[in-house]
């Protein structure tokens, strides 16, 4: 095909010729809220580096689920914010069976019915060293003992099962993180609940806002011995590929929008369920840019999340999830 027979732009002329060609639809239908579950009643803690994002109380987080529900948003995701004295060095009060996610799960569950429950299966959180597990001594400074922490992270699964989770998301890369959470579900008659694992989650400094937000910046090291290296492509589908093999039932790309490449890499490779997480960092850096009047906002962050889609994602982690709904519902679908 070549010019002047062939002329792209007669299939650009007017808004129904454009949607008749469209390639990539974002809907609602692809979109996840996180919620962050702090201790109290009626409680709203504003997060600063997420503007329009609280940690709240469980029955706030009802609220925030119901919010979800009318806006058509299929789920959410839930991450547990609690006291520094609930702390420990194994971080065991993740797997405790009334601890906030659980409590909010039930709440959440006889509310909502309806609305997808994931609980976030990590330990950063709850210790006090902020890292994703058990810690040992190691290469000169506390690294984190895998197979310690797989068994703890059977127990956390199986707690949040038993509230009514619909999905756990273990999100530690611990090597066999879900062969662990596999045999554990399934050893306490949880065959049916299934797994979202974080399989290429990389060291990424987009998570600053989120560490603010859970409370999870490290007392010390890094976490760059169990998170990716970002240069690394060719790793995300050989890790893809093993928890693929072990049970999951959806693969997460995380970050999103620094990865794109990634997602669309494992697209074309795998043909689970692929979840995308459009993290702290890229929310905010948004936020940020449209508040100094540099970028339209919502132009922007339907962009963003359209990039996401046409990658490869079905579903997108977003904490931009009920803005994008309510202009999704009221007939925006391009930005």
């Amino acid at each position: 095909m070549q010019f002047p027979e062939y002329r792209p732009r007669r299939m650009r002329r007017s808004d129904g010729l454009r949607r008749m060609v469209r390639e990539t639809n974002l809907s609602v239908d692809n979109l996840i809220y996180p919620l962050f579950v702090c201790p109290g009643k009626d409680t709203r803690r504003p997060i600063s580096s997420l503007p329009g994002q609280d940690q709240v109380s469980v029955d706030q987080a009802v609220e925030e689920a119901k919010r979800c529900q009318e806006l058509g948003i299929p789920g959410v995701i839930l991450f547990g914010v609690p006291d520094e004295k609930r702390k420990d060095a194994v971080g065991s009060e993740a797997w405790n069976e009334n601890g906030l996610v659980q409590q909010a799960t039930r709440a959440i569950k006889r509310a909502c019915p309806e609305l997808v429950v994931i609980i976030d299966a990590c330990f950063d959180e709850y210790t006090t060293h902020g890292h994703c597990g058990v810690v040992m001594p190691e290469n000169g400074w506390p690294d984190v003992d895998n197979d310690a922490t797989l068994e703890n992270l059977g127990r956390v699964v199986v707690s949040q099962a038993k509230a009514g989770a619909d999905m756990v998301a273990p999100s530690g890369m611990m090597d066999g993180f879900v062969t662990a959470c596999r045999e554990a579900l399934d050893e306490a008659g949880f065959e049916h609940i299934g797994i979202m694992a974080y399989s290429a989650k990389y060291a990424s400094c987009f998570y600053g806002p989120f560490r603010q937000a859970a409370g999870t910046n490290a007392g010390f090291g890094h976490r760059k011995s169990y998170q990716m290296d970002p240069a690394n492509g060719h790793e995300a589908l050989r890790e893809v590929t093993l928890d693929v093999g072990e049970g999951a039932d959806v693969v997460m790309i995380k970050p999103a929008l620094s990865y794109l490449d990634v997602i669309a890499r494992v697209r074309d490779d795998c043909d689970l369920p692929i979840a995308a997480y459009n993290v702290s960092g890229e929310y905010a850096m948004l936020k940020a840019a449209a508040e100094r009047g540099w970028l339209d906002h919502d132009r922007a962050m339907l962009e963003v999340l359209l990039s996401i889609r046409r990658a490869g994602a079905d579903m997108i982690l977003t904490y931009h999830a009920k803005e994008a709904a309510t202009l999704l519902r009221a007939g925006r679908r391009e930005p």
